[in-house]
């Protein structure tokens, strides 16, 4: 991977440090239910019931301060529906999300608790403002939160932003359309740093890049990290990617986190047929011949899952315990699985 220009050392606060043992951000059993239903009354001129569409249900994980925990799964399954909660965009319809013990709402009604934590939005393009300068976007949490005060100190800061990100501090008079993806990712990770969080939330902040310019992105995400102690919520849908920037790994399939637990575990020993479907699609030049077996089949509508497992009608372990009762979390050594085959010993077949 190609290494990122070495950034300027970084100003921060040290008054607000997580307590080490206590989560950063855990989620208990939260879901997310949208009303997908036509207006009232085309639905009773047409006698339609109402529809409801379940995007997360009962997600529960915790992430440690410092570490990363990256959501994985196809399109469509929650992960963007997650990261939104996670940062109090979205309330849960059920469920409690808590920032440091402090439940979301609660953070968000505090300014101070809602300053340290923050979002990368997976389009550079259309997350930044067009007609604004570049600092004036990365000044703006600076001023939302008042963390400085008089134009000198803020474009001091903004300065010193820019270049922890390796862009030159001379850019913040440029407009967005001025730079290239990478560049404008790299302007929106230092607007996300400017407030000076603890806690990001990352929405697939590299898949609307080329690949060599996802790898410098990635180098500086874990670099931040590591000098800033940042803790990571990461969402994607590259494995590949999620190898490389992940502590802990979450598989999500129609809602649900199916396999949970150490990232390298995981991919090393995937439990889970979904988790093992996905692993077998990720191209491996050193497995040249080996045998793969394709992610087969079509996502369910999450309007009208499946009844049982959600993955019963492409699992090929399925049985008849499958399509009637929805599995349940068992803890499989290090990694917690949601499946029967699992639980029951059948997952080697």
């Amino acid at each position: 991977m190609l290494e990122p220009p070495t950034p300027a050392a970084p100003i921060r606060a040290s008054s607000d440090a997580p307590v080490p043992d206590a989560p950063m951000l855990e989620a208990s059993a939260i879901s997310r239910v949208f009303d997908v239903s036509k207006p009232w009354l085309q639905r009773v001129l047409a006698r339609e019931p109402r529809l409801t569409l379940r995007a997360v249900d009962e997600a529960s994980f915790s992430i440690a301060p410092g570490s990363t925990l990256s959501l994985v799964g196809e399109s469509g399954c929650g992960k963007s529906t997650i990261a939104r909660m996670a940062v109090g965009l979205l309330p849960p319809s059920a469920g409690e999300l808590r920032f440091e013990g402090n439940p979301i709402s609660t953070a968000r009604a505090q300014p101070e608790l809602r300053r340290r934590m923050n979002m990368i939005f997976q389009d550079p393009y259309a997350s930044l403002n067009p007609r604004w300068r570049v600092r004036n976007i990365v000044a703006e949490p600076i001023r939302a939160f008042a963390i400085l005060s008089g134009t000198p100190a803020i474009a001091a800061r903004v300065g010193e932003l820019l270049a922890q990100v390796g862009l030159a501090p001379a850019d913040g008079e440029k407009y967005p359309h001025e730079f290239s993806g990478g560049q404008r990712q790299r302007i929106s990770i230092a607007r996300a740093l400017a407030s000076e969080p603890d806690f990001l939330v990352c929405d697939e902040p590299t898949s609307a890049l080329d690949v060599s310019v996802q790898a410098q992105i990635l180098n500086l995400m874990r670099d931040l990290q590591q000098r800033l102690g940042l803790t990571y919520l990461f969402i994607s849908h590259n494995l590949a990617v999620v190898r490389h920037v992940s502590d802990r790994l979450g598989v999500m399939y129609l809602g649900r986190i199916v396999e949970q637990g150490p990232a390298e575990t995981i991919f090393r020993t995937p439990r889970h047929p979904y988790t093992r479907l996905l692993l077998d699609a990720i191209p491996d030049l050193e497995m040249v011949g080996r045998s793969r077996t394709p992610v087969g089949g079509e996502v369910p509508s999450p309007i009208d899952p499946p009844s049982g497992c959600p993955f019963h009608p492409r699992c090929p372990l399925a049985n008849d315990r499958c399509r009637a009762e929805k599995p349940k979390h068992t803890q499989q050594r290090e990694v917690q699985v949601a499946c029967h085959a699992v639980a029951e010993g059948r997952e080697a077949i």
